[in-house]
């Protein structure tokens, strides 16, 4: 059985740390533990079950235990993604899950707290003193069961349209470990799979499907319940697998923890914050709280 997990750190437990084509990089700074892991080659692709590219881990503290800690991480977090985008051209932000679904609304929620400027050009930009900003756009797909359309289908007829320099896709992601959720940040340039966190693989999101470079970034919101089971429960493994103890129901389930709805609203707004911060230089958290009042 394959323990599920959207996250690189996870995966690389499983792997020999002498693998070739993995190359690991760890720092601790202002209590945030970076971890990143470049994916050099196929065959390490394979064994990890992850595309080549770059996997920058960032853990904080447990969001939900400090109301002021996200704010005050989100200029940190903000200089890791600032590397990953193009120097110039507009910036495609897409929000990626369904809101009326707690676990899955980190994207949607995401994207009410990022500074949409494509909109703002010319005199006006430069009458409101924004003329420094960064060009924005921001978009929230919604899931194929509300629209009828893949998500990647929407996001793709955007990038033809509106020809941005690259995407950056915000979606929930699972994890194998209770202790990593709310307080990981996964950021990639390999871009993401709409609907993995709740086990909905959907048209992944990437440079070969959309054209142009494609940013993940998620944070894990809930375990598979199976893979919880063998967290809690190490020693049966070998049983689950001989004896079939999980039941086709318990397969598909999912566990989140109970104050998930404070997670998501702490975890959004430091992703949605970083991101302008990354975005837009020369402002603090507070002038975009202003601008997006």
């Amino acid at each position: 059985m394959q323990l599920r997990t959207d996250l690189a750190l996870e995966a690389r437990e499983f792997v020999d740390e002498k693998e070739e084509g993995v190359v690991v990089k760890e720092e601790e700074q202002d209590g945030i533990k970076i971890s990143e892991i470049k994916i050099l080659n196929q065959k390490a692709a394979k064994k990890m079950n992850k595309p080549i590219g770059t996997y920058i881990t960032a853990e904080l503290a447990p969001l939900t235990d400090n109301l002021r800690d996200g704010d005050s991480k989100a200029e940190y977090i903000g200089k890791l993604i600032e590397p990953l985008l193009p120097k110039e051209g507009t910036i495609l932000i897409a929000g990626i899950g369904n809101e009326t679904i707690t676990p899955d609304a980190l994207g949607p929620k995401s994207a009410d707290n990022i500074l949409a400027t494509r909109h703002i050009a010319g005199e006006l930009k430069h009458s409101l003193g924004l003329s420094g900003l960064r060009s924005v756009a921001v978009l929230a797909p919604g899931v194929l069961g509300q629209t009828g359309i893949e998500t990647g289908e929407l996001i793709k007829s955007v990038v033809e349209s509106i020809k941005p320099s690259a995407v950056i896709a915000i979606d929930a992601l699972a994890s194998r470990s209770l202790s990593r959720l709310g307080c990981t940040i996964q950021i990639s340039d390999a871009g993401i799979s709409p609907g993995s966190g709740v086990g909905n693989h959907r048209l992944s999101l990437n440079k070969e499907t959309m054209g142009i470079p494609v940013i993940g970034i998620g944070v894990p919101t809930v375990v598979d319940a199976q893979t919880l089971a063998l967290e809690l429960i190490p020693e049966a493994k070998l049983s689950y697998q001989q004896k079939g103890l999980v039941s086709p129901r318990g397969e598909q389930m999912i566990v989140t923890p109970r104050e998930i709805d404070l997670l998501i609203e702490r975890a959004s707004r430091l992703v949605g914050m970083s991101l302008n911060c990354a975005l837009h230089k020369g402002l603090s958290v507070e002038d975009f709280c202003l601008l997006l009042a």
